[in-house]
């Protein structure tokens, strides 16, 4: 998992550091999930940063974070894979679910699911399992395009005090910005993601997780994220811009 590290201020000498995006954390089978990366590289950015995601993530290979002025970059080699600024966001949040309505959605979208691209996914694929994915499977709340889930966060995505890191609040707020899109748009790619966090998230509390749609156009899809405690108690939320594409990128299958 990553750590926050300070950006450095302007005019400083650009710094590169190596990260290792783990198996684990995988979207597709053989690149990062697109929220977990974007997390990690958000960290080198001081307060809210925006994201955008250029190449699909290598996953098990070092890469290089370059961090000059306010922003940072992520590099495999000379290729550009992602770049971060800071960014002020506010989203019109709509209230949280209850939590028997939350398990009833993620019950509808688990067996409605037709899209097997994401199955690997490390946040919502049907082929994880608790402790090793997180087990956030959206579903669309009362017939609506709004799409709801729970989630329990563990000791795996936890620090030993039960903090539970960015990057994986990140992560959770990802996949259900895409599940309004999912089934008509075919393929889509997460091209850019900002996430503003608000509380502290903890294991072995109980949270609630919405996506709904905010626009479109042509082949951009764009969405928000929130998440919330069981009571309502907004933690953290999103923008997301998604890629629909014609084709599956290299790197992603």
């Amino acid at each position: 998992m990553g750590s926050d590290h300070p950006a450095e201020g302007e005019g400083s000498n650009p710094v590169a550091e190596q990260i290792v995006i783990d198996s684990r954390f995988c979207g597709p089978p053989k690149s990062g999930n697109g929220g977990y990366v974007c997390g990690l590289l958000a960290a080198y950015v001081e307060g809210t940063a925006e994201v955008t995601l250029r190449l699909p993530p290598p996953i098990d290979t070092p890469l290089d974070v370059v961090r000059s002025g306010v922003g940072a970059k992520l590099m495999s080699g000379d290729k550009l894979v992602a770049e971060a600024q800071p960014i002020e966001i506010e989203v019109d949040v709509p209230p949280a679910p209850s939590w028997d309505e939350a398990v009833a959605a993620a019950k509808r979208g688990m067996a409605e699911r037709r899209n097997l691209q994401y199955n690997s996914c490390f946040v919502c694929g049907l082929d994880r399992g608790p402790g090793d994915g997180l087990c956030i499977f959206p579903g669309s709340l009362d017939g609506t395009k709004t799409m709801a889930a729970t989630w329990e966060p563990d000791t795996t995505v936890s620090d030993p005090d039960g903090v539970v890191p960015p990057e994986i609040v990140w992560a959770a707020l990802d996949c259900p910005s895409v599940f309004p899109y999912l089934e008509p748009a075919g393929i889509v790619v997460l091209g850019r993601f900002s996430v503003k966090r608000i509380e502290t998230v903890r294991r072995g509390e109980r949270y609630l997780v919405l996506g709904w749609p905010t626009g479109q156009d042509g082949r951009k899809l764009y969405s928000s994220s929130a998440l919330y405690t069981e009571s309502g108690k907004l933690c953290a939320v999103s923008m997301a811009t998604w890629i629909q594409l014609d084709e599956t990128p290299p790197g992603t299958t």
